[in-house]
């Protein structure tokens, strides 16, 4: 009898429970999602090997760096570790010494040299000093403004077929392009033409950056202006060490104005 008792107790009680309204009766169509809002997870959040490449001339070679660290280029490389999204940096440096925009469309045609721009995520480039320099040669003696416009217009239609084929074969690397200096600044003071030469050549540079959505440009012509801060190897045209170490943190500089997030789609941030 007393067992009988105590299972009647309990099944009052579980009837008990089973009849207490629910903690809340809003429907499930009125209540908040916060719990499936949207979450976009940025595409540096798993860290991966970047392709970098270096093209053009002496300067993207590291000619004049007494301390053979690859000028700009190997210590770019060597900070770009440290940006978000990178896991390692695999670089190979196709630049030399002399080349010219000519050139430069020349080794373009390799089937190597297109395979690498095919693969890279990221292409640093230099040209155009050499462009001027061949009119400076040609023209020693009698030198005028009328030769370097005249050059300029060639060098421009040949930065817009570099761009074109690199675009060909590559539609989504970063491409950052540093400006011209002036190496004789170091000579003398007296090259005011020669100082708007370099500013006309480094526009035309800036601009074809400018058109292309994925490009950046890095101005260097104040960091040349003459030798006061020992910026020049001793042949008083390539940089030094110290030079290179002032590149280095221009183009990083240069590259966060440009918006490397925005550029790299979301892939790659300091």
């Amino acid at each position: 009898m007393r067992r009988v008792f105590v299972l009647v107790i309990a099944f009052s009680l579980f009837l008990t429970a089973c009849s207490k309204p629910p903690a809340s009766t809003e429907p499930f169509s009125e209540r908040d999602g916060t719990a499936f809002t949207k979450w976009n997870i940025p595409g540096y959040f798993v860290p991966k090997q970047i392709q970098v490449i270096g093209l053009g001339d002496s300067l993207t070679q590291g000619v004049g760096d007494e301390q053979k660290r690859g000028g700009y280029f190997g210590r770019l490389t060597d900070r770009m570790n440290e940006w978000k999204g990178v896991k390692e940096v695999e670089a190979e440096n196709l630049a030399k010494r002399g080349r010219r925009s000519d050139q430069l469309l020349e080794q373009l045609d390799e089937r190597d040299v297109r395979s690498k721009i095919e693969n890279a995520e990221v292409i640093l480039l230099t040209i155009g000093g050499n462009d001027i320099m061949k009119v400076v040669k040609g023209n020693l003696f009698e030198l005028t403004t009328g030769p370097f416009y005249k050059e300029l217009g060639r060098f421009e239609d040949r930065l817009d077929e570099i761009f074109t084929t690199v675009r060909l074969l590559n539609d989504d690397a970063l491409i950052v392009v540093a400006g011209l200096y002036n190496p004789f600044s170091i000579v003398t003071d007296e090259v005011h033409e020669f100082e708007e030469i370099i500013h006309d050549w480094n526009e035309a540079i800036e601009l074809r950056t400018v058109l292309d959505e994925k490009s950046c440009f890095v101005p260097v012509t104040d960091l040349f202006d003459s030798n006061v801060n020992m910026v020049y190897h001793t042949d008083f045209f390539h940089p030094n060490a110290k030079g290179y170490e002032m590149m280095t943190e221009r183009y990083l500089s240069s590259i966060n104005k440009c918006g490397l997030y925005e550029m790299s789609d979301g892939d790659l941030e300091m």
